[in-house]
């Protein structure tokens, strides 16, 4: 069951189909489980277990939503340029904005640091199943929560050793069918290299999204830097550049961190999700997006302070759309219906797996019915529909950073625990620049929110707004709050509890009296949600494995997965989608107004272009969001392309795969050699590529 906060891309597919060995190119594959064998069957290729090391290691996620990868022997890093947008935008000013400008870093010392950015790269992977499985068994409702939270805390703190440069996450595969502890190397010093302008990044805008044919340049460089501050050596995890660029039906293979999905999912929860969270969402989203264009609109500098977050709102609306879209057609539904009573009756025919697992379905049903009378109260006050002003996300950190740390670290919240504390850590104290204006207008739209969600008498509601309008108590909180400072936020984390209790900042004071009933909401919807699922979703999941074992692949839980597939384009609406653009056809796609307008530097360039290269290519690779700068890799390992896009078929397969049609959307790597020499004479960063 997906919330409004969780932002899933991606059709067709029922429950126990997603369960049976996949079909065609379909599956986000584990390292440690992945099919080397089928690949071989259909296409002549068997991975090597080194291979596969290989491209694990070279590979990295971006904790805030995004993939990347190592592309040079000293820490140089490749990943998209709306993945680096928060970066470039934390880095601008009213009179330099890197998000439209570009940037390049012409020599090692003018490489900038990102704020809050953290590369993760996964070095190891333990099954802990047993360990969770015994610390849990026998146990109900908030005992079972309580005991699963204890048990995976501690996984990961042993896993971790106290050693901040790690970072270790159980994560839940099968629904809770299997729990492996990831570990990985953890790095907080990444520097800005080089991106291109928006209007080449991001050609077409809004419109051309998730779409397919798309003429854009959407890469980003950055560099890790070791503990020393010098470059990290990654002699032997990075991918080279491909000397040539991918063929059509060409095997490739992209290694990425796609979000959740929701493939075996029940029947209860996809309706809740189709009969009310992503109408919500939708209603919200637009909503939302209305406030930030017209923020946007009262001028220039409204205008590049709203970006990221008008980028990200239209992102998630556009994704959404088609989530429902494919939601709201009842085969899908009922093909999911299906396999669930037929795995039902099958557990119904068997006296002792009955009794051993009861009927999880209905349990999950109950949940469900649970999250429905309280939904409102926890997506206003705690997720998707909660404030969207950064001042106020500083404030609620502090206020639960105090209390939490003072916990034993089993008992935490998962962002304040010694695995993940280091990354809220990083953003609390970050250096990023604040517009009072874009901060009143989202927390005053939060204020206006929560009355009208909750209605005017909610005890809520009478607390935080008392007989204040919302305009004028925004206005206050942010005029007021020292909290824009990081030397006022350092302080305060320092100072934990005692400084917290004795703050009169009335941003904390704010966060504070919300927290009264956020944390009690979200204590509910833990235990008699999020527990039950969990519970009763691993008991779907063991049946399953009693006749399919682990021979098909889990839902995404942007943790590390490759997929495999080749480059093919498709037919849409009975013609046929060739599989790849050209810069060529870039410059006559342009008009010179936005969202079709070329950067200067790519009008300067022209008659130096190649216009037959390549610019954009598609392939059957299975990704969703969260793979957003995958790197594309070919059978020699070498890299092709960086995905940054689904086509709008795609926009479905967060609950299933349909290979004719949902195709993966890259950058071809000639099209990066072209312009990094051709247009930008980028001279040092094309030869550390080794171009």
């Amino acid at each position: 069951m997906m919330r409004l906060g969780l932002l899933a891309t991606a059709l067709g597919g029922g429950l126990f189909m997603a369960f049976a060995a996949a079909r065609a190119d379909e599956g986000m594959w584990t390292f440690n489980h992945f099919p080397a064998a089928k690949i071989q069957e259909t296409y002549g290729f068997e991975p090597s277990p080194q291979w596969l090391d290989h491209l694990r290691m070279a590979s990295l996620r971006l904790p805030r939503g995004c993939s990347a990868a190592f592309v040079s022997p000293t820490g140089l890093v490749q990943t998209n340029h709306h993945c680096a947008r928060d970066c470039l935008q934390q880095l601008s000013s009213p009179a330099r904005d890197l998000v439209q400008e570009g940037f390049y870093a012409a020599r090692q010392e003018d490489e900038v640091k990102c704020p809050d950015v953290e590369a993760n790269q996964l070095v190891g992977i333990t099954d802990v199943t047993p360990q969770v499985r015994e610390a849990v068994a026998g146990r109900e409702g908030t005992d079972y929560g309580r005991a699963l939270r204890e048990v995976l805390a501690k996984l990961q703190r042993d896993c971790a050793g106290g050693d901040e440069a790690i970072r270790c996450d159980v994560v839940e595969l099968y629904r809770g069918g299997v729990y492996d502890v990831y570990k990985y190397r953890r790095y907080q010093d990444v520097r800005l290299v080089f991106a291109p302008e928006e209007d080449i990044a991001f050609f077409g805008g809004d419109p051309d999204n998730f779409e397919f044919p798309r003429y854009d340049l959407d890469i980003a460089f950055l560099r890790v830097y070791d503990g020393t501050g010098a470059p990290l050596n990654t002699q032997a995890t990075y991918f080279a550049y491909a000397p040539r660029e991918a063929r059509e039906g060409e095997l490739v293979f992209t290694s990425g961190n796609p979000g959740t999905t929701e493939r075996l999912d029940t029947v209860a929860e996809l309706e809740y999700d189709r009969d009310v969270v992503l109408p919500e969402s939708l209603v919200y989203l637009a909503e939302l997006r209305g406030l930030l264009l017209q923020f946007s609109a009262e001028g220039a500098e409204h205008a590049r302070v709203a970006f990221a977050k008008l980028f990200a709102v239209e992102n998630a609306y556009k994704a959404r759309l088609g989530q429902f879209r494919a939601l709201v057609n009842p085969g899908l539904i009922d093909g999911h219906r299906r396999a669930e009573n037929e795995l039902r009756a099958k557990v119904a025919a068997d006296p002792q797996v009955q009794q051993r697992f009861g009927d999880p379905w209905a349990a999950i049903a109950q949940a469900v019915a649970h999250y429905r009378a309280v939904a409102d109260r926890m997506e206003v006050v705690e997720e998707g529909r909660g404030p969207q002003s950064d001042l106020f996300a500083y404030a609620r950190l502090l206020v639960r950073a105090a209390e939490q740390r003072q916990l034993p670290d089993i008992k935490r919240f998962q962002e304040f625990t010694e695995a993940g504390f280091p990354f809220t850590r990083q953003r609390l104290l970050a250096n990023t620049p604040i517009s009072a204006d874009l901060e009143k207008v989202l927390l005053r739209a939060w204020l206006v929110q929560l009355r009208r969600v909750l209605g005017p008498d909610d005890p809520l509601v009478r607390d935080v707004l008392g007989a204040q309008t919302a305009d004028r108590m925004a206005s206050d909180l942010v005029d007021r709050t020292r909290l824009a400072d990081p030397a006022e936020r350092k302080r305060l984390l320092a100072g934990g509890i005692e400084a917290i209790k004795n703050s009169h900042d009335p941003l904390i004071r704010f966060a504070q009296e919300v927290d009264k009933q956020a944390l009690a909401i979200r204590r509910d919807v833990e235990v008699n949600v999020e527990a039950v699922e969990r519970r009763n979703a691993g008991a779907i999941a063991q049946v399953l494995f009693a006749a399919k074992g682990t021979d098909a692949y889990p839902d995404a839980t942007f943790s590390p997965r490759v997929s495999y597939g080749i480059v093919k384009g498709y037919e849409e609406n009975g013609r046929p989608v060739r599989y790849y653009t050209t810069m060529g056809e870039a410059y006559g796609r342009a008009t010179g107004a936005k969202p079709l307008a070329l950067p200067p530097s790519w009008l300067r360039a022209r008659s130096a272009v190649d216009p037959l290269r390549k610019l954009n290519m598609v392939s059957t690779n299975d990704i969703v969001r969260g793979n957003s700068g995958s790197p594309v890799i070919n059978t020699d390992g070498q890299l092709v392309g960086i995905i940054f896009d689904g086509n709008s078929q795609s926009l479905g397969g967060d609950f299933g795969f349909d290979e004719a049609t949902n195709r993966a959307v890259w950058v071809s790597v000639g099209a990066v050699k072209e312009a990094l020499a051709n247009i930008y004479g980028t001279t040092r960063l094309s030869r550390e590529l080794g171009l």
